[in-house]
């Protein structure tokens, strides 16, 4: 549980700054789908996802309809609730 997250600053910031290890192959340039999350609590306080998201979040694994590229999602003021699946398409951990 991570309590005082900045607004303005992405998921996979405040989850990397708070020693949650999370892919991220493309250091945070939605580039890819390493860091994709599934918001289940305060989605709707998210700006919306841009369409290059979109298209990229298409070939996440385990896509929900909540789904968002941690790296392109920034907080806002509300509360998050935060489910990083279990898999990625991602062939090889990257050592960051």
């Amino acid at each position: 549980m991570i309590d005082d997250a900045p607004a303005g600053v992405s998921i996979c910031r405040v989850l990397l700054d708070n020693h949650v290890e999370i892919e991220h192959a493309c250091e945070l340039s939605c580039a890819c789908t390493t860091c994709h999350v599934i918001v289940r609590e305060g989605f709707s306080s998210l700006e919306p996802a841009t369409d290059s998201e979109e298209d990229l979040l298409d070939r996440a694994w385990g896509l929900s309809s909540t789904s968002r590229l941690s790296c392109q999602a920034k907080v806002a003021g509300a509360d998050l609730t935060i489910e990083i699946p279990r898999y990625t398409i991602n062939h090889a951990k990257e050592s960051h």
